[in-house]
């Protein structure tokens, strides 16, 4: 982790500087420092030049600028400084429908201790289940699951203003997902469009933002076709969630009901979306496919499938925008799977790219991977019970030091710390009372 305002920062540079007396002429070295944005998949990059004495060997120049990388900690995305931030909102999705949840609820996080008090409600919408924000911080964007929006068979997409004073949201406008029973959105790192998931019409679709964080019609749809083997649950797509390539230029939906991940070029000037060659990568019939999510580095990517209880991890070609299947794995023990009534939910991958996390429904449970740098496959660490029933989503904070963990059936939201060398959960002791919680994101407070 990096902080230009540690004195130890500045005295170790300077060291190396002092300790190359010896050279001949100057030059100067590009140091690359990360620092995270409010989504832990989109790092900000910085530039810094070092100034240092020179070899007159080309070989002692190298293995100076190597040892100045790693005494500035590159060898991985480095978490957010806990203490850059102090407080954060968090915003929590939820089902309004046939519940006590009424919109969005607002919560403020003490970072030193994980505490969760509550700020306020954004009410008016129905089922605001799953929620994005926007790369500058200004808006943020929600999902209305339902199938009626303005009396059409869609459900919605709605923009919001945050007021960065007091986390509050104001409603700007609203538009039809163009398929019912949205469930899963994103935002692209241009802050240009939404990407929007449709889980009941099995579809995708994605629609503009203009300048003031409104949201334009849809300028892409993309309806799935065909089936897969479970006829409860697989007679037609169920396009679960959408998500989007580190560089910006590719789509991924996973589609429950298709069993397949479907990848989609993606042009964020014109909002466009179009198959690829290959057009998707299939996974184990009866698996259903549900989130998905890349690692860090760019080179892997995880999805958990919610009727198999399984996680694939791929290798990425980024060139391509092809997937290859490299490992699937259990996300509960196998003596458990005799069990009723299980399945999983949400994935993500730590923002330090060392571990990854994934949340078993009815086993009530977090499971916890290490993730192998060079190869991307994962080694179990831990089943973490969550301390509540359904645990619908979960989410990872900025600076990678805590996990918020949301149970849907027992209407909590109970705060983890995460172990940073070895991606254990231990619980801090702070549960909030939240209506029916499915998804959380977070923005820095003030």
């Amino acid at each position: 982790m990096i902080d230009e305002n540690d004195s130890s920062y500045s005295q170790r540079v300077s060291g190396l500087v002092l300790s190359s007396t010896f050279f001949a002429s100057r030059f100067e070295i590009s140091v690359v420092k990360h620092s995270n944005t409010n989504s832990p998949r989109k790092p900000i990059i910085h530039h810094e030049k070092v100034q240092l004495m020179p070899t007159t060997s080309l070989l002692a120049s190298l293995c100076l600028a190597f040892a100045v990388l790693m005494t500035l900690g590159l060898n991985g995305p480095p978490l957010q400084a806990a203490d850059s931030v102090s407080e954060y909102y968090v915003y929590v999705g939820t089902y309004t429908r046939g519940g006590k949840s009424k919109g969005i609820y607002i919560l403020k996080m003490n970072m030193k201790t994980g505490e969760l008090t509550p700020s306020g409600v954004a009410e008016g919408i129905a089922n605001p289940s799953f929620l994005e924000i926007h790369p500058s911080g200004n808006y943020l964007y929600s999902v209305g699951e339902i199938a009626d929006f303005e009396g059409k068979n869609a459900g919605g997409v709605h923009a919001f203003k945050i007021n960065k004073k007091d986390g509050s949201l104001k409603l700007i406008n609203q538009q039809s997902s163009v398929g019912s029973g949205p469930c899963h959105l994103t935002v692209d790192s241009t802050g240009k469009n939404v990407l929007v998931a449709n889980y009941g019409g099995g579809s995708v679709a994605c629609l503009p933002i203009k300048s003031d964080g409104s949201l334009e019609e849809a300028s892409s749809f993309i309806q799935h076709e065909g089936s897969s083997v479970n006829p409860g649950r697989q007679k037609g797509p169920h396009a679960h969630s959408i998500n989007l390539s580190p560089d910006n230029r590719f789509a991924v939906a996973a589609d429950l009901g298709l069993d397949k991940v479907l990848v989609y070029k993606f042009d964020a000037g014109t909002g466009n979306l179009t198959s690829n060659d290959p057009a998707f990568t299939k996974v184990k019939p009866g698996a259903g496919p549900r989130h998905f999510h890349f690692h860090p580095s760019g080179k892997f990517a995880y999805l958990i499938n919610e009727m198999s209880l399984t996680v694939n991890a791929f290798s990425y070609n980024t060139d391509k925008g092809e997937l290859t299947t490299i490992q699937t794995i259990s996300t509960i023990p196998d003596s458990d799977r005799g069990q009723s009534g299980l399945s999983t939910a949400e994935v993500r991958v730590h923002p330090s790219g060392k571990f990854l996390y994934g949340s078993n429904r009815g086993h009530d449970t977090i499971v916890a991977y290490r993730i192998n740098q060079d190869t991307g496959k994962l080694t179990l660490i831990e089943n973490e019970p969550t301390k509540g029933k359904t645990p619908r989503n979960f989410f990872i904070d900025p600076t990678g030091h805590y996990l918020l963990a949301e149970n849907q059936s027992t209407d909590t939201i109970v705060v983890f710390r995460i172990d940073q060398e070895s991606g254990e959960l231990n619980p801090t002791g702070h549960v909030a009372e939240v209506p029916s919680p499915v998804c959380i994101r977070m923005l820095p407070a003030g």
